[in-house]
């Protein structure tokens, strides 16, 4: 799993308060968006094509993602086909899945790649379960790594006079409601993933 700074200027870069606020919302929503792509690739008992956005090919000494080298398609609810731009590329693409933590089995025909999405079994929901777990606290500890850059910034424009005590208090209530927000956002997707994931189909 990456760990991602959603990268911060300076303290010194900012002028006011509304800059770091809007830093922080910028970098908040960031760390949010990286949580849904992330969550998209832990399997729930249904065929999505995102299953396989992680998933890279060797493509001509090139890691490429598998849509910039086949056709992806769910024909119905449990099986997704992949068909190869370039055939003599089956068996590298067949590889690539093969080898992924996504515990699938692809079969191909020499065309076409036919991957059987079968239904999850009671303890890999529980492992997939864990495994949302972890990924979401990993944001959660990015939005609140994001909060302690944003007061932080905030201090330092208080202690270089550039805005007065009251300021300094709204600025601090700003970022924790901003904070609150987003570990809001970031419950509620991480509570719909893991229904998905323990729905029995």
């Amino acid at each position: 799993m990456k760990t991602e700074q959603h990268s911060a200027p300076s303290g010194s870069a900012f002028q006011s308060v509304k800059e770091i606020e809007a830093a922080t919302r910028t970098r908040m929503e960031k760390a949010l968006t990286d949580l849904q792509h992330e969550m998209a690739s832990i399997r729930t008992g249904r065929a999505t094509l995102s299953l396989l956005d992680h998933i890279r090919v060797d493509y001509y000494g090139t890691p490429t993602p598998l849509n910039q080298v086949a056709n992806l398609h769910v024909p119905e609810p449990n099986m997704i086909t992949l068909q190869p731009w370039d055939v003599s590329q089956i068996g590298l693409i067949e590889k690539a899945i093969r080898v992924s933590d996504l515990g699938l089995n692809p079969s191909n025909d020499g065309k076409l790649i036919r991957l059987p999405i079968p239904p999850l079994t009671e303890d890999r929901r529980k492992d997939l379960a864990k495994k949302l777990h972890a990924v979401a606290e990993h944001h959660r500890v990015s939005v609140r790594n994001i909060r302690r850059d944003g007061n932080e910034a905030v201090k330092k424009l208080a202690k270089d006079k550039k805005i007065n005590e009251d300021d300094d208090k709204k600025a601090h209530d700003d970022i924790q409601k901003l904070t609150d927000g987003y570990m809001a956002k970031i419950d509620s997707a991480a509570k719909t993933k893991e229904k998905e994931i323990l729905e029995l189909r």
